[in-house]
């Protein structure tokens, strides 16, 4: 079960990454000055699917609690690094962000870090 939540853990942070980032394109960049500043981030806070990535993060933290209970830290946190690899897969597909060949490189070194450390 330990590793249902770590996954779930690496989920809901996932949820909440793409989410903000999706809502915040639609948003826009962030104004000058600290009147407009401040109007924006009372926007964006009150966003419904804002709120709902804030709630994963929270729900995400009782996960990752379950998960402590089950692992030593130093085993499990390396795990919470596959949502890098999600993200930027997710990014790439929804938010035409850029893939080049250094992040594919870094994602298949952080895959074999995680796979040592699973050994170990």
């Amino acid at each position: 079960m330990g590793y249902v939540y770590i996954f779930l853990t690496v989920l809901l942070s996932v949820y909440g990454q793409i989410v903000l980032k999706w809502r915040l394109n639609l948003k826009g960049s962030m104004p000058k000055g600290f009147m407009p500043k401040l109007h924006y981030f009372w926007e964006v806070f009150w966003d419904f699917w804002v709120i709902s990535s804030f709630a994963s993060a929270f729900l995400a933290s009782f996960t990752w609690i379950a998960a402590l209970t089950k692992f030593d830290l130093s085993f499990a946190y390396p795990f919470t690094s596959l949502a890098f690899i999600m993200v930027m897969f997710i990014s790439y597909y929804l938010f035409s962000e850029p893939l080049s060949w250094q992040k594919i490189i870094g994602t298949c070194f952080i895959i074999l870090g995680i796979f040592f450390i699973s050994r170990s």
